[in-house]
C-alpha cells in the first residue's frame, strides 16, 4: 500500500474523531446551563414551555431545548407614582405611592403579561382611587396605615395570576390643592379662636362659681356665729331665770343693776366731748345699783 494512501486514511480517521469530539463538546456546552442565584431561566422546547431552571447547574436537551427568558428574581421598586383621587366629601387629593415586588413564578410573568411595571402601576392607581373614594379627608390623613394595608392586600390579589409577590406598598404623601389648603387653614384658625373663647368663658365661669362659694361660706359662718351667740344669750337668760326662781326679787334687782352699770361704762368709753342727758330718777337708780353691787361684792 502506498504511503500516500496510508497517510490519507490516517488523516481521514483523525478528522472524523476530531469532528466527533468537537460535536460532543458542543453538545455538552449546549446542554449545561449555570443559573445565577438572582435569576431563573425559562426553557422552551420547540416553542413551548418546557421547564424553569433554578440557581445552580442545570441540564437541558441540546438543540431541542432553548433558554428563552432570563428573569431576575430580585425585589424591584416601581418609580413613585402620582394619581389624583376624590374623597367621599368631594376633596381632590394627589396621592404619591410606591410599590415593591418580586417575581416568584417567571413562567406566569413572561407568558401572561407583557409590561409588568405598567400593569402594576395601573392596578395601584385604580385601587388607591377606590379606597380613598370611600373615606373622608380626615380619615385619609388619620388612617394612612390602614389605607396602605388595604392597597397592599388588594394589589397582591390582583397580581397573583402574574406570578408576582407584592412585598410592600407605601403611600408617600397626600397633597391638597392650594384652595383646599387655604380653606383648611382658615378652618384651623377659626377652631383655635373658638377654643380660646371657650377657655376664657370657662375661666370666668369658674371665677364666678368660686366667688359665689366664698360668699356662701361667709354667710354660713356668720349665721353659725349668730346662732352660737343666740344660744349663749338664751343660756344666760336661762341662768338668770333659774337665779330669780331660787333667790327671788333680789337676784332680779342685781341683774338690772349690773346692766345699768355696763350701760354707764359704755357711755363713758366714748371719744371726745359728750353730753349725756339722764332723767332725774336715773341717778337714784344708779345709786341703788351701785349699792347693790357693793353689797354683792
Amino acid at each position: 500500500m502506498p504511503i500516500e494512501n496510508l497517510l490519507s486514511e490516517f488523516l481521514g480517521q483523525n478528522v472524523l474523531w476530531l469532528l466527533l469530539a468537537v460535536f460532543i463538546i458542543v453538545c455538552i456546552m449546549a446542554g449545561v446551563r449555570i443559573v445565577p442565584q438572582s435569576e431563573k431561566f425559562v426553557v422552551e422546547r420547540l416553542g413551548r414551555l418546557r421547564s424553569v431552571l433554578g440557581p445552580g447547574i442545570n441540564f437541558i436537551v441540546p438543540f431541542l431545548d432553548r433558554v428563552r427568558h432570563k428573569v431576575s428574581i430580585l425585589e424591584r421598586q416601581l418609580p413613585s407614582m402620582n394619581q389624583d383621587a376624590i374623597t367621599s366629601d368631594n376633596v381632590l387629593v394627589q396621592v404619591e405611592t410606591s410599590v415593591f415586588y418580586r417575581i416568584i413564578e417567571p413562567e406566569k410573568t413572561v407568558y401572561r403579561i407583557r409590561d409588568v411595571d405598567g400593569a402594576i402601576s395601573t392596578t395601584v392607581a385604580g385601587i388607591v382611587r377606590s379606597e380613598i373614594g370611600r373615606m373622608e379627608l380626615d380619615q385619609v390623613q388619620a388612617n394612612r396605615s390602614s389605607l396602605i394595608e388595604a392597597v397592599r392586600t388588594q394589589v397582591a390579589q390582583q397580581v397573583d395570576d402574574w406570578g408576582i409577590e407584592v412585598t410592600r406598598a407605601e403611600i408617600l404623601d397626600v397633597n391638597l390643592d392650594q384652595a383646599t389648603r387655604e380653606a383648611m387653614l382658615q378652618q384651623l384658625n377659626a377652631e383655635r379662636a373658638r377654643r380660646a373663647q371657650v377657655t376664657e368663658a370657662e375661666g370666668k365661669k369658674r371665677a364666678v362659681e368660686l366667688q359665689s362659694d366664698a360668699e356662701l361660706y361667709a354667710a354660713e359662718q356668720d349665721a353659725k356665729a349668730r346662732r352660737i351667740l343666740a344660744d349663749a344669750e338664751a343660756y344666760a337668760t336661762q341662768v338668770v331665770a333659774v337665779a330669780i326662781a331660787e333667790n327671788g326679787l333680789e337676784a332680779a334687782q342685781y341683774q338690772v343693776a349690773l346692766k345699768q352699770v355696763e350701760a354707764l361704762q359704755k357711755l363713758g368709753d366714748g371719744t371726745g366731748s359728750q353730753t349725756v342727758i339722764l332723767p332725774a330718777n336715773a341717778l337714784d337708780a344708779f345709786a341703788n345699783a351701785f349699792q347693790m353691787l357693793k353689797g354683792r361684792g
